[in-house]
């Protein structure tokens, strides 16, 4: 298996959504790092569980809108970047997270790619599905780093 190196530019559905959160860099790479911990912060994510370290190669399984998959980390670079992916249900989703500290904190973009034949026999609804998990997701992670401070 080759090893992603970004998200599958190819795949038949995209998405791609930021936001600038006001908290410390080590914060909000903190709560997201803290995989194990995501259903504190997001009630979307109903289990998470890390195997290892935050680190590539490390597995972790989690739960979410009641999708269950196991994913792999493939880059890490601290504060920065991190990049992950894996196949459950027909879907592959490969999941980019960058992170640049800002005069007023941190700007989060997130970029993930759906492919798989479940994704190309309803892209509308499964970019629909993954527009609103990002948007959520980012939502979440910044009340959850903004309050805090």
């Amino acid at each position: 298996m080759t090893i992603p190196a970004t998200i599958d530019q190819s795949a038949p559905v995209l998405s791609h959504h930021d936001v600038d959160i006001h908290a410390p860099i080590d914060t909000v790479w903190r709560l997201h790092t803290g995989i194990d911990a995501w259903p504190t912060w997001h009630p979307d994510i109903t289990a998470a569980r890390l195997d290892g370290a935050v680190e590539p190669g490390s597995s972790f399984t989690w739960t979410s809108y009641g999708f269950t998959v196991t994913s792999t980390i493939y880059d890490v670079s601290a504060c920065s970047r991190l990049l992950w992916g894996g196949t459950a249900d027909g879907i592959t989703g490969v999941h980019e997270w960058l992170f640049v500290e800002t005069p007023g904190g941190v700007h989060v973009a997130t970029s993930e790619s759906f492919a798989g034949a479940p994704v190309e026999a309803d892209p509308d609804t499964m970019r629909s599905m993954l527009d609103m998990s990002l948007r959520a997701w980012l939502a979440r992670l910044k009340a959850a780093a903004e309050q805090t401070v």
